[in-house]
This record gives C-alpha cells, structure tokens and sequence, in this order.
C-alpha cells in the first residue's frame, strides 16, 4: 500500500525542478483509509506526515523543507500549527506563508504545501 493518499483529482502529489522538491498541497488524508483524519491538531499532523513520506521517497527529511504555504479554515487555529511545527521542526525554521480560506477539499480544515530541498 502506498504511504500517500490517492490524489483526487489530475495532478501529481510531489515534482523535482532541478535541486527542488515542490509538493501539491497536501490534505489531512490517512493514505490507508483515503479519509480526512478528525480534529484541526490530528490534520496539521497528518498533513506533514504525507509531506514527510514524500520526502523519504527521495532520501530527505522535513529539515530539507524550505518553505511553506498553510491553508486552514480559521486562523483561530494558527497557534496550533504553531506547536505542531514546534514539534517537527529545529531552527533554522521554513519560511512560511499562512492564509485563511473559505473552504478546502474534502471539507478539510487545513491542506500545507510545501518547497524542499534536495541538495
């Protein structure tokens, strides 16, 4: 089984363009069940879990991550995307853009994108 939830419409999880990694943004899908998993704090976490498979497909970890583009549903909840990366991340941290959006596929309430680097 994959470690990355089926993609839902025609578009490519992951594309290398030369040293660069670019993810698609990635929802809060548990590859096993193909279904958003519950609770804003559970999806932050399960979104970095699938960026962090797409990493480990080519040799990398989430430190090669460079930079990062959040959606979520309500920015109420930015302090928990916060303490998530906390916990994933060390100085120095992405550089990150945050935006608040009406609405994300499968009703998700947050989808991250994400830049790395493969050199």
């Amino acid at each position: 089984m994959s470690k990355l939830p089926k993609a839902i419409g025609p578009y490519s999880p992951y594309r290398i363009a030369g040293n660069q990694l670019y993810t698609s943004g990635q929802l809060p899908v548990d590859p096993e069940t193909n279904e958003l998993v519950d609770g804003f704090e559970a999806q932050a976490r399960q979104s970095f879990k699938n960026i962090q498979s797409i990493l480990e497909l080519e040799g990398k970890e989430l430190s090669a991550i460079t930079k990062l583009t959040v959606l979520v549903s309500d920015l109420a909840n930015f302090a928990t995307v916060n303490e998530v990366m906390e916990d994933l991340f060390s100085e120095p941290y992405p550089a990150r853009t945050a935006y608040q959006v009406a609405r994300l596929p499968k009703d998700a309430l947050i989808e991250i994108e994400a830049i790395a680097d493969l050199s």
